[in-house]
């Protein structure tokens, strides 16, 4: 996709802004275990950039998804996974569905204010016996009147401790796992809503992330996003753009693992020469960087597509499939190149090697896209019945 003066003068002002506001304090957000949230919305709204394809009757820009696409790549190059994460729940998570299925008096409490900065919005999908496989999930929202009683729990939820709202799958009845769900958007004030303790995580840890309790939380069914029973198609919808987003979101935050060895392994000299000379190191580097290329043209193959209108179901599938390998393999690979230096918490490639092992699990396990992949292609074994 060839990107527009438009895009180049977006990518400019995101770049300025993760240099400016983001990377010069992450070492204090680090050890601290969070940021300044509300801060960082509130000055990501003034410029626009939390609404870029939503619609301007909201105050988004009204632009489409590959403007998205270029905020969350540079984003990306942020010096950490924790904030850019929480940036995309925000833009490519919690709020699709609302900005595209919603009411419009629904878009007007939540959407606008979430454009603006001046709510934090939270997806709350995944429980502890329910990750991957959403067609589990246990928590059940019973009509009383013209109200929802929602019970249950949801876990790994980020930005829960200072979210405003929860846009929340819920089952809203008894039949078929994929016709029961309905999405809730739920205040983070509601009585009954708690918010467990902050989780202690391997990465992101600047990233707050905790558990979600509702205890006969009432919840007004205007607050619906779709018809009843929908939720299930609504969240798959939702999720082709979450993993275009981790897609996007590796690129830069790769290719920064890349380049910090190079300058690392130019640096260090072992048995007389830079490490960098040993063929082991560069061309490992170099087939390292042709992976990033290959990832970078197949999310931008699947964004052409998205804006287009396509079903990009496969092609989101297998570019999130993708990013989790690489989230893997290149940090991995480079820390091997740091020795020592990569096992000290105080170097970047060390963050960078904690914060990407999320990417193979967020928004669907790697086994899931792969499973996703197959059915999509034929190849999946179909469920056999009893005797055959």
């Amino acid at each position: 996709m060839i990107l527009s003066q438009q895009h180049r003068e977006l990518q400019r002002t995101v770049e300025h802004f993760v240099q400016q506001e983001i990377n010069p304090h992450i070492e204090k957000w680090e050890k601290a275990g969070s940021f300044p949230v509300r801060d960082i919305f509130r000055q990501l709204g003034d410029l626009g950039l939390l609404g870029i394809s939503k619609s301007s009757d909201y105050g988004g820009l009204g632009l489409d998804f590959s403007y998205e696409t270029v905020f969350l790549e540079t984003l990306g190059g942020a010096h950490c996974g924790g904030v850019p994460l929480a940036i995309s729940v925000q833009t490519a998570m919690c709020t699709p569905a609302l900005a595209n299925f919603a009411s419009a008096d629904l878009r007007g409490q939540f959407l606008t204010p979430a454009i603006r900065g001046e709510m934090v919005g939270a997806i709350a999908v995944s429980e502890s016996g329910a990750g991957s496989d959403v067609a589990a999930i246990k928590t059940i929202a019973k009509s009383d009147g013209d109200d929802y009683l929602v019970n249950g729990s949801k876990m790994w939820i980020t930005n829960a401790p200072c979210a405003d709202f929860f846009c929340t799958l819920v089952n809203t009845g008894e039949g078929k796992a994929h016709k029961n769900k309905s999405l809730l958007i739920i205040p983070a004030k509601t009585p009954g809503l708690r918010i467990g303790g902050k989780l202690e995580k391997l990465g992101m840890r600047c990233s707050e992330t905790a558990p979600v309790f509702f205890d006969n939380v009432r919840v007004p069914k205007h607050f619906r996003i779709g018809d009843e029973g929908a939720g299930f198609l609504l969240q798959m919808l939702q999720f082709q753009e979450e993993r275009l987003a981790g897609a996007a979101l590796t690129l830069k935050g790769l290719e920064n693992c890349i380049s910090s060895t190079i300058d690392y392994v130019r640096e260090r000299h072992a048995f007389t020469a830079p490490l960098l000379d040993n063929q082991t190191v560069h061309f490992a580097l170099a087939e390292m960087q042709s992976e990033v290329e290959c990832l970078r043209a197949l999310t931008w193959r699947a964004v052409e597509a998205y804006v287009a209108g396509e079903d990009v179901t496969t092609l989101a599938s297998m570019a999130k499939l993708k990013a989790g390998r690489l989230s893997r393999t290149i940090p991995d690979q480079c820390l091997q190149f740091w020795g020592g230096m990569g096992y000290i918490e105080e170097t970047r490639i060390n963050r960078a090697y904690r914060d990407s092992r999320l990417t193979a699990i967020g928004g669907g396990a790697d086994e899931v896209m792969l499973g996703i992949i197959c059915k999509l292609m034929g190849i999946l074994p179909g469920k056999r019945k009893s005797g055959e």
